[in-house]
């Protein structure tokens, strides 16, 4: 019973046909404040639904500002840590939610940071493997967010650190695993093969241009990726039906394989 729950709910945060998907990540009040695109919620949760995402995430206290009860359903998962910029150690990511929680609040699947590296590694370990417990025991789905970052991590975009991250990340539990892209397909390739569970990219800070965050994405998906978790990309844009393109745009090279050129047309529709 267990098992087809999570199948069930997995089938809900990805595209049953593509085996891919396209996460907006919108967690980042807690890290840093009501930024551009956070600020009215439910307009942005909206957009990036027109546009063809196939789950959001936040932490527990928006899902409620960002519930619609309107318009195209999307997936929600619920995010389990946090830490702020004003901290004394950003990197330090903690425990604020328990997979009950997630549950009552109508979560698809939890979400849970780790950075491999960091100086408090070990708790950030163990709250990983302990989570991962949890949601086997409830059918949930855990997304691991696996970044390399640490006194000894020089480059955290170098495909070795990448590729442990990832695959720290299958080896605890996870389900889906998201990571840095290392830059190009064919190093990416490498972090894909060594991570028996779906891999997804990580957005990123605010590109310069639009293009430059498809190419990242069109790099990842031919080197097997499952798709893209795009947070700052996407909703960072002041104009809402930007929000919407640019969702439509990445969604587009997720799930139809289209060329850059074609889904910067979804752009260029509004710009």
């Amino acid at each position: 019973m267990v098992h087809i729950g999570k199948q069930i709910r997995m089938e809900r945060i990805m595209n049953r046909e593509t085996g891919r998907t396209l996460i907006v990540p919108m967690d980042h009040g807690v890290t840093m404040g009501p930024i551009t695109g956070l600020d009215d919620l439910e307009e942005t949760v909206d957009a990036v639904a027109r546009g063809g995402a196939n789950a959001v995430l936040l932490h527990k206290g928006m899902v409620r500002a960002g519930h619609r009860g309107y318009g195209r359903d999307i997936g929600l998962i619920i995010h389990m840590s946090a830490s702020t910029d004003l901290g004394p150690d950003p990197n330090n990511k903690v425990q604020v939610c328990r997979v009950e929680e997630a549950i009552q609040l109508g979560a698809d699947a939890v979400s849970i940071h780790v950075n491999v590296g960091a100086e408090n590694e070990p708790d950030m370990l163990q709250t990983l493997g302990h989570v991962a417990e949890r949601c086997a025991d409830w059918g949930m789905p855990l997304v691991a967010m696996m970044y390399p970052r640490g006194p000894k991590v020089e480059d955290e975009f170098d495909v070795e650190h990448v590729k442990h991250a990832a695959r720290v990340g299958a080896e605890l539990g996870a389900d889906i695993v998201k990571t840095n892209y290392t830059g190009d397909p064919d190093s990416f390739k490498e972090v894909v093969k060594g991570c028996p569970v779906p891999v997804v990219i990580a957005g990123g800070p605010k590109a310069d241009t639009p293009e430059e965050v498809l190419e990242m994405v069109k790099g990842a998906i031919e080197a097997g990726a499952a798709g893209a978790a795009i947070g700052r990309n996407i909703f960072a844009h002041k104009d809402p039906k930007m929000r919407e393109a640019m969702t439509r745009a990445i969604a587009r090279i997720i799930h139809e394989e289209a060329e850059v050129e074609e889904a910067m047309k979804e752009i260029e529709r509004v710009s």
